[in-house]
């Protein structure tokens, strides 16, 4: 009996030592993390550079395709030595990159942040919502000034960035609102010498544009004795529709909703594709390229075929950012926006600031979410734009007397014979992805920043929509309809506008088109959009 009550007591004092055991454990951990914590505060410079005193490692994954390792690349060697922040780059290929990310997101196995990915709406939603990714709003607030100052300038890019649930999961690409040329994007160019041989004034109608390219096909202003000038070029309908439905009072919220803008007499949301005036356009079309004045190959053409007719100066007219950059042709000028019959004169082609919403997020396995919005929020002010598009003073390009900035002979005129755009690609990685920051026209030496390009946007500056809708975010549910009854309607609408404008559909088959467009479920994706667009204005109040 006595030796049963020693085991029980014996076994007491064991749980009591324990317990206690595990008490002091756990404090010695916490006492461990709040020395920790001390340690990256006492490490971390809320203002200037460096970022942290002692030097910490971040890991990144981006796409390959802008320049292939990123790791060693001058625009972020220097920065790192201005930082103290070292990021160990994980490239992937641009070739199934959102294959490969959502994996990484979905199976646990994923980096302190992506930059430059292109997350979805949807990603953000998901992942956020999962707390994979993490909430920014009050970041951005006390560690990202460049950008806080840029949402408070433009609130319609806050909206465009805040999800359903009010939270902002990542950090956006931007243009300028007040860089015209990049905001326009795909401008519609005329060619001047053959203005000036076939003795015409620079079209500012529709009459004018259909006259000007008849004249251009008919009567050989190149003067080679070929029938070889091709009147309007482009590669498919979707840049030709975004710039020509303004002319029929259409597209007024820009091109960031192709299907639906605002009726000015009702001020309700409106589908475009089904309005008389989007019927009209489609006319009009038919009507140049019935006459073969459009490319006649408009929905075939490859890109290269295009350069290599647009580099022998065969164009009577052609929508590209800039034939000067694009086919090496310095005799194009800019488009005037051209009024259609009932006097709408809109420049429709016209984007959002908003490009881009997931350029980079932040994930919870981040031990340095201060420091690393710190390290992103510099490329959206000034001296970081400078860095991230020009690169290093002295090295790839040079100051001038008056401010302005212009790249180098490493750049220009590359000694170990690299293309511009090769030489580009070896020293910063601003070219064909989707990345964080904020394109200004002083620093941005791409097609739209050329002085042809600004000089053609200023033809048009007055005509921009009044009201620019960035894209609305939808809730998971309403992704869900819109992936599928939205996908069908536009895929409909797609496949019919070729059709009506290359004249295998003819229109006495536009109400048949309407009532199907309604079938598929129109009534269901104007509700959706009206829900979305009730939560943007929402956010405005």
């Amino acid at each position: 009996m006595k030796l049963k009550r020693y085991s029980v007591f014996a076994a007491v004092l064991l749980l009591i030592f324990s317990i206690l055991s595990a008490c002091s454990s756990d404090s010695a951990g916490k006492d461990g993390e709040k020395e920790k914590d001390d340690e990256a505060k006492a490490n971390f410079n809320e203002e200037g550079f460096p970022i942290v005193n002692e030097k910490i490692k971040l890991t990144f994954v981006a796409p390959s395709d802008a320049a292939p390792d990123w790791n060693d690349i001058l625009v972020y060697n220097k920065y790192e030595e201005m930082t103290n922040v070292d990021i160990e780059w994980q490239m992937i290929s641009k070739e199934g990159l959102e294959e490969k990310t959502n994996l990484m997101l979905a199976g646990g196995d994923y980096p302190d942040a992506f930059h430059s990915v292109g997350l979805s709406t949807q990603d953000l939603i998901t992942y956020g919502g999962q707390g994979v990714l993490i909430p920014l709003n009050d970041l951005i607030d006390k560690y990202a000034p460049n950008l806080k100052k840029i949402l408070d300038e433009n609130p319609d890019i806050k909206r465009g960035i805040t999800m359903p649930d009010g939270n902002i999961y990542s950090f956006p690409r931007i243009f300028d609102p007040e860089f015209t040329s990049v905001m326009a994007g795909w401008k519609l160019w005329i060619n001047g010498d053959f203005l000036k041989a076939l003795d015409m004034e620079e079209p500012k109608t529709l009459d004018d544009f259909y006259e000007y390219l008849k004249a251009a096909v008919n009567n050989d202003p190149n003067g080679n004795g070929k029938a070889d000038e091709i009147g309007l070029s482009a590669s498919g309908d979707s840049n030709i529709i975004n710039h020509f439905k303004g002319s029929f009072g259409l597209g007024n919220r820009g091109t960031g909703h192709p299907y639906v803008d605002v009726d000015p007499e009702t001020d309700e949301l409106r589908f475009i594709p089904i309005q008389d005036g989007y019927k009209e356009m489609l006319q009009y079309l038919n009507k140049l390229y019935s006459e073969g004045l459009i490319i006649e190959d408009l929905y075939t053409v490859k890109s290269e075929q295009t350069n290599a007719r647009g580099t022998d100066g065969l164009f009577a007219a052609t929508l590209t950012t800039s034939p000067e950059s694009g086919y090496g042709r310095d005799e194009y000028i800019g488009a005037y926006t051209l009024e259609g019959p009932h006097g709408d004169k809109l420049y429709s082609n016209y984007r959002a600031p908003l490009v881009h919403a997931g350029a980079f997020a932040i994930t919870d396995k981040n031990q340095y979410p201060e420091e690393t919005v710190r390290w992103l929020d510099y490329f959206y002010g000034d001296e970081g734009s400078k860095l991230y598009f020009m690169g290093v003073e002295g090295e790839t390009y040079v100051e001038n007397e008056d401010g302005s900035v212009e790249y180098t002979d490493l750049i220009n005129d590359n000694p170990d014979g690299l293309s511009y755009t090769e030489a580009i690609s070896k020293y910063m990685t601003w070219r064909g992805v989707s990345y964080p920051g904020i394109v200004k026209e002083a620093y941005f030496k791409g097609s739209e920043g050329l002085e042809s390009s600004k000089a053609a946007a200023e033809k048009f500056v007055n005509d921009r929509p009044e009201e620019i809708w960035p894209p609305f975010n939808f809730t998971n549910e309403e992704s869900e309809i819109m992936s599928s009854v939205g996908t069908d309607i536009e895929d409909y609408i797609t496949e019919s506008q070729a059709k009506f404008i290359t004249g295998k559909t003819s229109f006495d088959e536009w109400d048949k088109y309407v009532k199907t467009v309604k079938k598929i479920g129109l009534d269901q994706y104007m509700e959706i959009y009206q829900d979305a667009y009730g939560r943007y204005l929402e956010q405005a109040e």
